[in-house]
């Protein structure tokens, strides 16, 4: 049985687009390098900072109120 994944390497690690690899014991495989950058990931916090820019209306700390928890923080430090 052959089987096929797309995703691209990066320092020596392949890293699968969609579906999750899920291959058991020792495999033969064969990989195909293509031609083709990736190229840059995009820094998302830049592109929500354009977007929030870009907005007419200016998003406000109180329309976004945290989240009340239901318990004690742990402070890991102390434990």
């Amino acid at each position: 049985m052959i089987q096929a994944y797309e995703g691209f390497l990066e320092k020596g690690l392949f890293y699968p687009i969609g579906q999750q690899l899920n291959i058991q014991g020792r495999r033969r495989a064969i990989i195909t390098i293509l031609d083709e950058p990736i190229g840059e990931k995009p820094d998302t916090w830049a592109e929500l900072d354009r977007i929030i820019l870009e907005m007419s209306e200016k998003p406000r700390v109180e329309d976004f109120p945290r989240r009340q928890l239901e318990r004690d923080i742990i402070n890991f430090k102390e434990v």
